[in-house]
Order: C-alpha cells, then structure tokens, then sequence
C-alpha cells in the first residue's frame, strides 16, 4: 500500500504558520499510518514458544512400564502440565536390558530436551554420563549421595536431584521384618543385582544388620534376566531358611519370576516393592513407588519455571507400607505374629 501526501510549501496565499503545520500533520500521519499497517507483520514473524520436552529414562519395558510413568503423568497433570499439549513427553525404555540405557541417554541428550527422569540407579548414572547441563530428576534412587549423584541430599549441587529410596536403613528394616516374622530363620539368601553399585552399598549395610540378628547372609547376584536360572539353582542347593530381595528397576521387572521361585520352594521372603508380595512373596516393605514418582513430577513443574537441580533439596520417602500374602503365610505353614498383621497395610488373603 502506498500513501503519498504533498504539500505545496509555496501555495499562494498560504499563511507561513499554517504551511508548517499541514507539514508535520502529514509526516505525522504517514509515520502513524505506516507504524499501524507494520503491527500485523511484526505479529506474524514472532516464532511460537517452544512446548517443553520431558525425557523419561527406563530400563523396563514399553509393554510393562512400571508403576512410576503412569504415576508421573498423574501429578504432571496435576501441575497444569498436559502431554501432547504444554508438555511432550520423549520415553525411552531399555527393555530390561540396562546395556542400552547409556545410548538411549544420549538420544535424549540430542533432542534437547528440558528435563531427563530416572526411574533408577542405572538410569541416573546413565544420564549423568550423557550431560551436566540437562536437569535430570531421580523419580528413584538409593543413595544418591554415597553413589555420588549429589554432594549433599540439602544441596545437591549439579544438575541432578529427585527422591531417595533410603536404601542404607531399608535393607536393615527387611531384616528385621523378616526375623520377627519368622523367628527361627538363621541363613539367608540375599538376591540383588550386581551391576548396580548401589546394590553393593545395600548388601554391606545388610551384612552390618545380619551380625546384630545373629543372621549368616549369602550372597546371590544377577546381572541379566538370564542369570536368575543360576541363581535360584544355587539357592536351591544352599536351602537357606528365607531370601530377602534387594529390590532395584532391574529385579522389579521380575516378580513373578521370583514369586513362583520363592512359592514352589516353600522359602519366606522379604522385598522391598510390593508387586512381589503380589506375586507370591511373604513380605514387602518400602516406600511406594507411584507416590515418589508423583513427588517427582513436582520437581519437574519447579525446574520447567526456572528453578535450578541444584538448589532443590533431595527428599526422602516418610512412610513405608507393609504388605502381608497370608495366603503364601499359609502355604508355608507360617504363624505370622499379631504385630506384623496389625502393622500391615495391606493383607493380601
């Protein structure tokens, strides 16, 4: 559009004053005009907001994701953040094969994306390899500062903060839930997974509460799904008197496995995750997975509004539920003690 205004500074008859008028009122006009007819383009060549991405990191499998992505999807959503809307989620599964996880994190270190989420030791160290700028949240973790994710569970100080399982007192607790469940167990068999160095760090802390309970513990270690054929062979020849389960996202993608293991040996068992008492287990103990995974989605919304990992304080999980199969209690012929039943969360009949 083209708009042309003249004035004739020489109009006969013109008045000096009224000439230098007409002249600013037309360059004000044109520059009015042009200013006004300049808005809409100006609009137009604004980019739109980027929609931020969540990446999600597990070693389970897409077609058994577990208990914590449905869970942080839930309190995403509670924050105001829809998936395919404000939010895009970038989930990456390992398939219960944990070599993967190192080139999943750097896919999703090649998309850029806002936020990594664990949903376990292996996953965190995983992601901490492919990025210090990334923010990453542990939905899970064990011991994030022995394992050296953070510098203090107050401070974390890089770029990585979320839940603590509290592994250290929660491999004590097992313990001693198991002993007063069954009083005259002595020799126990420890299942966890050795490609977790954290595991490590639970099966000392273990070993430390078995010499106050007069316990003898013996280690059995997986790494892969198939060594759990081994491994319950060399239970099987041991015949230890209960088995408590170190509980990681690895053996968690293992339940039934361990709960048809455990009932058709008849052998009392401890975890730490209630999908094994679920599956045939005596016991399970621990925190629960989908409230930490909520808890997780709030460091998520934080962080996403311009909050540093560094400066948010690791939590800790307060409560811890007791689940009870009495219909493996009865089974195995076990009297469970009216403290145990009376602590229980849940009993499954």
């Amino acid at each position: 559009m083209r708009i042309s205004v003249s004035v004739d500074p020489q109009a006969p008859g013109e008045p000096t004053t009224r000439r230098r008028a007409l002249a600013v009122f037309a360059r004000c006009t044109i520059a009015g005009l042009a200013g006004h007819l300049a808005v809409p383009g100006a609009l137009r060549a604004q980019p739109r907001a980027r929609t931020p991405r969540i990446g999600i990191l597990s070693s389970a499998s897409a077609s058994t994701p577990g208990l914590i992505l449905p869970a942080l999807r839930d309190g995403l959503r509670e924050a105001g953040h829809i998936d395919g809307q404000t939010i895009v989620f970038e989930v990456r599964h390992a398939e219960v094969r944990p070599e993967r996880l190192p080139a999943l994190a750097a896919d999703l270190v090649r998309l850029n994306v806002d936020v990594i989420v664990t949903t376990g030791d292996a996953e965190v160290r995983a992601a901490r390899a492919a990025t210090a700028a990334i923010p990453i949240v542990m939905a899970v973790s064990g011991d994030p500062v022995r394992a050296g994710y953070v510098e203090s569970l107050a401070r974390p100080g890089g770029n990585v903060t979320g839940l603590s399982f509290l592994s250290p007192d929660l491999s004590a607790k097992l313990l001693e839930l198991l002993k007063e469940a069954v009083p005259t167990v002595s020799r126990v068999a420890v299942l966890w997974n050795a490609a977790n160095p954290v595991k490590a760090l639970d099966y000392q802390d273990a070993e430390r509460a078995a010499r106050s309970l007069h316990l003898h513990l013996r280690s059995v270690e997986v790494r892969r799904t198939e060594d759990f054929d081994g491994a319950f062979a060399a239970i099987a020849r041991d015949r230890p008197h209960a088995l408590v389960v170190l509980v990681d996202e690895f053996v968690n993608q293992h339940p039934k496995l361990i709960g048809d293991f455990v009932t058709s040996r008849g052998l009392p068992a401890i975890a730490a995750d209630r999908r094994h008492s679920a599956a045939g287990v005596l016991l399970s103990y621990g925190p629960s997975l989908p409230a930490l995974a909520r808890r997780a989605a709030g460091y998520v919304d934080r962080i996403l509004k311009g909050e540093k990992p560094a400066n948010l304080p690791v939590e800790q999980p307060t409560t811890f539920d007791l689940v009870v199969n009495l219909r493996t209690a009865q089974a195995l012929g076990i009297t469970l003690p009216p403290g145990i039943l009376g602590r229980a969360d849940e009993v499954i009949r």
